[in-house]
């Protein structure tokens, strides 16, 4: 199997990003969120453990019944009963996590492989005899034996599963041994392959790009990565590097990530970073006169893309790094004349005034912005 030239985004920040510590979504931070997804283009939204008691099964309920463009689907353990909970809010799509790896198989569930293929077998074969699709996650995939997945993967497969989640549960991937190691399962099991990452180690968004380059057409990430422990792929990240480092084709539409992030931050309690990728607040922002004077005569010498791409605007800030460019865009925007030796001076002025701790001229604690370019 060849990389694909499409991806399509399943978001699990309804389910996995609500695993994060602290986190607990209302049913009304959930639709909201669900509806901005949609609204930005994903596939589809993980939303929610049915099984996991009546707050879930209610949030399940409330996403299932908003009548959205992404196909809705409930997370379910390898578990008859959790198949029937998603069952009982409506869920046509389900999605089964099996243990793969011996340490969750043998030490977590106190069995052996044998037995651990044949409970699969029997959860996924009930539930595709009640329910429209089911995919299987293979959890913590990338601690398991790789004939043991094939195996595994290929059982489900005559069952009439055409969808993997290949899991790296506790981020333990790097991508140059993921590519190949991935590049082998697509080629011994084809399918439609996905890709779950977690950060434990920040190759969460790393690991997801290796996987579609390996051949795998499907993206799990949640907003702003936030997930269980370090987090999960940033689904903002893996969109716009797939895009412009990897030339994927996708079915997005990019402008909602930055609100989308503000949303979860605000539902969740977790800010956004200022440096983060795509959607921080300084994703764009320019301070050192060499760079400022290089993004106004090319924006593309300090800037991988146009930041309109995602609906913002660079911003100039003017501090201890500022040059007379920085100083003629602000005098610009403010429809001011001075002179070259007005800026010289001006710059001194500026950088003399600009103290540690990112303290601006008037004391505030954010340094001065000129009007976005």
């Amino acid at each position: 199997m060849t990389a694909t030239t499409s991806i399509s985004f399943c978001d699990t920040t309804l389910r996995d990003g609500q695993q994060a510590a602290g986190v607990a979504f209302s049913v009304d931070d959930a639709v909201d969120i669900a509806l901005a997804l949609d609204a930005a283009g994903v596939d589809q939204i993980e939303a929610g453990i049915p099984a996991a008691g009546a707050h879930g099964a209610q949030t399940v309920a409330a996403v299932l019944q908003l009548n959205l463009k992404a196909t809705v689907s409930a997370w379910c353990r390898c578990r008859l009963e959790d198949v029937d909970a998603a069952r009982a809010v409506g869920a046509a799509d389900l999605h089964i996590a099996v243990p793969a790896s011996d340490l969750h198989i043998g030490q977590l569930l106190g069995i052996d492989r044998k037995e651990m293929l044949s409970r699969a077998v029997a959860v996924v074969a009930y539930a595709l005899e009640h329910s429209a699709s089911v995919s299987v996650g293979l959890e913590d995939a990338s601690r398991a034996d790789e004939g043991f997945l094939v195996d595994l993967g290929g059982r489900l497969s005559e069952l009439g599963v055409r969808r993997f989640r290949y899991a790296d549960t506790v981020g333990v991937l790097e991508p140059i041994g993921a590519l190949e190691r991935l590049r082998r399962l697509t080629r011994q099991l084809p399918a439609e392959w996905e890709m779950h990452a977690h950060n434990d180690f920040g190759l969460a968004t790393a690991n997801t790009l290796a996987a579609l380059q390996a051949g795998f057409s499907w993206a799990s990430t949640t907003v702003s990565g936030i997930g269980e422990r370090a987090g999960n792929a940033s689904f903002a990240e893996v969109a716009m590097a797939a895009r412009y480092l990897c030339g994927r084709t996708l079915n997005l539409n990019a402008a909602e990530l930055p609100a989308l992030a503000t949303l979860v931050a605000r539902a969740s309690g977790i800010p956004v970073p200022a440096c983060a990728p795509v959607v921080g607040s300084r994703a764009f922002a320019h301070e050192s006169g060499v760079h400022v004077d290089g993004t106004l005569k090319a924006s593309r010498a300090y800037e991988p893309y146009d930041p309109a791409d995602i609906g913002v605007r660079r911003r100039l800030v003017l501090g201890a790094q500022s040059g007379r460019a920085s100083l003629r865009a602000a005098a610009a925007a403010f429809d001011l004349d001075v002179t070259e030796e007005e800026l010289v001076a001006l710059v001194e002025v500026v950088r003399s005034s600009a103290v540690p701790g990112g303290r601006s001229l008037a004391g505030s604690r954010s340094r001065h912005q000129v009007p976005a370019a």
